[in-house]
């Protein structure tokens, strides 16, 4: 683990956002609540919401950290194409929190996928990434500043 004993603490946020593609089929299915394991939306927003809490417990290394607030928006493509999941996580801390943003998109993602894959195994989920940070030392960053 990286020391962060010297390093004060300040307001941290990450955003991320990810992509799962899929037939139009599989999205009505979902919008309809259809699916036999219950409304895929929710469990994935809970999802997200529990995994950015265990994160340290997932990643090597990763500082154990109090969250003040986690977030997780699901939305359409647009296309009948599938959903993105963004995560917004915040907390005062010595560390940053881009990994609990990271992990709740991805395990939020991977629930989307469990919840549908009856009906269509062919889903992709795809860039999962960063979108914007702030606070610490690194300052303030956005995935529109690159």
């Amino acid at each position: 683990m990286v020391d962060v004993s010297d390093k004060p603490v300040t307001a941290r946020t990450a955003r991320a956002r990810g992509t799962i593609l899929m037939q139009a089929e599989t999205l009505a299915a979902i919008y309809d609540n259809r699916l036999k394991k219950g409304d895929v939306l929710a469990t994935a927003r809970i999802a997200g919401v529990m995994a950015a809490k265990k994160t340290h417990d997932l990643i090597p290394l990763c500082h154990p950290l109090a969250l003040n607030d986690v977030q997780v928006d699901i939305g359409d493509l647009g296309d009948e194409t599938g959903l993105f999941v963004e995560t917004s996580v915040r907390t005062s801390g010595k560390t940053g929190v881009e990994m609990e943003a990271l992990t709740a998109c991805s395990v939020a993602l991977l629930t989307l996928y469990d919840m549908a894959k009856a009906i269509d195994r062919h889903m992709v989920l795809g860039e999962i990434k960063v979108i914007e940070k702030a606070g610490g030392a690194s300052g303030d960053w956005s995935l529109g500043d690159t």
